[in-house]
């Protein structure tokens, strides 16, 4: 085979599409979109165009487009695309083969439903209507988890490239004026609250068993003095007679949310010779609790709730430094 032979060889073996794995048709569907001029491949500013995330500089994004270009043709392929990327997936890999099998599963469904729903009698079109309902709602809640960890991955990045933090320990004396830190809270909560009490329970005193801590940590308290942690307390009055059922529900949900990434805390008291529970939650940021909101079991627990609940119940939320979490926990 002379030259001109093996490089029409290679060029052929190049240009033949590669049997895609299941899950890997999403990269037909992003080279669609991205191939502006149609033309079957992806130009760097088509890359540029479609790839770039505001965190990637045009530097990275063009090594990573020639890093996937390798065929160097200074294009890029759908074979190119899968065969980059299917070496990174990790777990992502189930999650585009599941969304492949649902998107299928929910085409047949609307077929079938635009062939029988007029058809159907009124309780099966309210069952059809209900489940489309139901299907909706699943998928926003799983958009907006997504959406919240797009956004909370791409600012980590951007803080982390921003203002690296390294470790340093720096001995500064003790400022009166931090004793006088004051909580962030809703009006809704009393001063006797039991929570409040917790934390007004001399964590803030100039007591000379802090002092080591203090100067030891108090760099990283400088840091966290503009954040906050949220906290949530939950009253719950439950009926009698779902009083077992509803610890078992309540025992599952904690157990889920202390093992949810940005939940600090889970703790429960139940008020004596009563049917009443209060429960605190205590999470990174406000946003990591909204996303937790979102999660199923947080929504199963809400839903079992009406049944258990003798009256609806009741939720206030407070915020705290930040700096108060790391003295409390490294006492």
């Amino acid at each position: 085979m002379d030259c001109s032979e093996e490089a029409q060889s290679l060029s052929d073996e190049a240009s033949t599409p590669m049997e895609l794995k299941k899950g890997m048709s999403i990269f037909l569907d992003i080279l669609r979109r991205a191939d502006k001029n149609d033309d079957g491949k992806l130009s760097f500013d088509e890359f540029k165009a479609y790839f770039s995330d505001g965190v990637l500089s045009g530097d990275e994004l063009k090594e990573l487009f020639h890093t996937i270009d390798t065929h160097n043709t200074d294009n890029v392929d759908t074979d190119e695309l899968c065969e980059y990327f299917s070496q990174h997936l990790g777990e992502y890999e189930n999650v585009l083969a599941a969304l492949e099998d649902l998107n299928t599963s929910i085409l047949k469904a609307m077929d079938k439903t635009k062939k029988e729903y007029q058809e159907a009698t009124h309780l099966e079109q309210f069952v059809t209507r209900f489940l489309l309902k139901e299907t909706t709602s699943q998928l926003q809640s799983l958009q907006s988890s997504l959406e919240c960890a797009m956004k909370t991955t791409a600012e980590q990045t951007r803080q982390e490239r921003q203002a690296p933090v390294k470790p340093e320990v720096l001995s500064i004396q003790w400022s009166g004026r931090r004793s006088n830190r004051r909580l962030q809270r809703n009006n809704s909560l009393s001063p006797n609250n039991p929570l409040l009490n917790l934390v007004n329970s001399g964590l803030f005193e100039e007591d000379n068993q802090w002092m080591t801590q203090i100067n030891r940590l108090q760099k990283l308290i400088d840091r966290l003095e503009k954040k906050h942690i949220l906290i949530v307390q939950r009253q719950l009055s439950v009926l009698e007679e779902e009083l077992e059922e509803f610890r078992l529900a309540l025992q599952q949900y904690i157990d889920c949310a202390r093992a949810q990434t940005g939940c600090l805390h889970v703790a429960v008291q139940r008020l004596a010779n009563e049917s009443r529970f209060i429960l605190y939650e205590f999470w990174e940021q406000s946003n990591v609790w909204k996303n937790h909101l979102q999660t199923n079991y947080s929504k199963t627990f809400q839903r079992g709730n009406v049944d258990f609940l003798e009256t609806p119940e009741i939720m206030t939320t407070m915020l705290v430094p930040a700096s108060w979490w790391v003295l409390n926990n490294n006492n």
